[in-house]
């Protein structure tokens, strides 16, 4: 402790050491020497039983996403994950909220963020996922002592409805299987409207994964297509290629297709398959062998796909999206996302009295929750209950 020129006592007290092995020092400031020293004494207090937050490097909380989405997030989340989070931030948060003080946010900032993003025409679903991700960032922060409480956990994102699942019926699901067998791949659909796959599952699978001895389908991997990123390094930010996308850049690196891991561990599941799916896949692979014999040299053999492009490598999602598209139309049925195949096969083996911890596995839910959503499905089962309840009780009576 020393006395200023200023007039006043001043202390410095050691409190952490840096990665670079430097000491990080409070600076401390009081009027006299006895209320310095008892500051240093709270300093000291708070520093050795672990609640003392650092907030001479109070950064903004541009800086702090940026450290967070570069730096400690790629160590444990999936780049499909990450490329959401960046997005989400870079649109949505920077901008608006980006120059504050990480110390200086508050609930009401947020909530302003929220308003104004309803205001620009975002659903509530999109604002509650950036909801989640600020608080996850926040709650990291506070875990490094960056700041003392996450703001984002007070504030209020707003309420989102109930999307209520559209399947496809029996009747509609029957013409779209029909109509399948004029394409490429028919056994792809049946996958999709009979197993519930989700469409990176689908595509990823390999002839290895298939076991029609035993009648069994395992799932270990997606496909997913990654945005490419500039290998010709940069100066000041800039790419020196002069290109601003990276997927025009000459040394373009690790976007493309690629097989990843699947969505969670549960989705690394095994599924037994009906016997006409079984004869399916007999078909399929007969048609896939004949269409490598036909492509001769140019067919890639690397991955051994079971729903293989015309030269043998990953079929693109997004055309995989148009020939969905395309069979739903010419089955004659209503417009439904390629996903709500997932939803129709999750609905239909609900409406087969299939227990509900059988589905998930089967689907590979995580949560309890997923199956709540199914609430046309879920209501049936509640008059089946009914009717049922009602024969054994009431049937012997006139």
């Amino acid at each position: 402790m020393y006395k200023g020129a200023d007039g006043h006592w001043h202390a410095r007290v050691t409190m952490d050491r840096r990665p670079d092995g430097t000491r990080a020092r409070k600076h401390l400031r009081r009027r006299t020497k006895a209320e310095l020293r008892e500051a240093v004494r709270e300093l000291e207090r708070s520093r050795d039983t672990g609640t003392f937050v650092w907030t001479e490097d109070d950064v903004t909380l541009a800086t702090w996403l940026e450290h967070w989405l570069e730096t400690i997030l790629p160590m444990t989340a999936r780049w499909k994950t990450l490329s959401t989070y960046r997005s989400q931030m870079r649109v949505h948060v920077v901008p608006a909220l980006g120059g504050r003080k990480l110390s200086e946010l508050r609930p009401e900032h947020l909530e302003e963020l929220y308003r104004d993003m309803a205001a620009q025409g975002r659903s509530p679903h999109v604002i509650r996922a950036v909801h989640r991700v600020l608080r996850s960032s926040l709650n990291e922060a506070v875990r490094r002592r960056r700041i003392a409480h996450n703001p984002v956990i007070v504030a209020r994102p707003p309420r989102a409805a109930l999307v209520e699942v559209e399947p496809l019926s029996v009747e509609e699901t029957r013409r779209v299987l029909t109509a399948a067998a004029g394409t490429r791949h028919p056994v792809r659909w049946s996958v999709a409207l009979a197993l519930g796959l989700r469409q990176g599952e689908a595509l990823a699978l390999t002839w290895p994964d298939v076991d029609l001895d035993k009648g069994v389908l395992h799932v270990r991997r997606s496909a997913q297509r990654h945005t490419w990123s500039h290998g010709c390094g940069g100066i000041h930010g800039q790419p020196v290629c002069g290109q601003q996308r990276g997927a025009h850049c000459p040394r373009r690196k690790s976007g493309g297709l690629l097989l990843v891991e699947t969505k969670t561990s549960a989705s690394r599941r095994r599924i037994v398959l009906p016997q006409p799916l079984v004869e399916e896949f007999r078909t399929q692979r007969v048609a896939v062998r004949q269409a490598r014999l036909a492509a001769g040299p140019d067919w890639d053999s690397t991955l051994d796909l079971v729903f293989p492009s015309a030269t043998g490598g990953l079929i693109d999602p997004a055309r995989d999206n148009r020939d969905w598209n395309n069979l739903v139309a010419s089955a004659g049925v209503r417009h439904v996302r390629l996903h709500d195949a997932r939803h129709t096969a999750a609905t239909l083996l609900l409406l087969q009295d299939v227990d509900i911890r059988t589905v998930m596995s089967i689907m590979g839910w995580t949560e309890m929750a997923t199956a709540q959503r199914y609430t046309h499905a879920v209501d049936e089962l509640r008059l089946r209950a009914a009717r049922r309840m009602g024969d054994l009780l009431w049937a012997h009576t006139d």
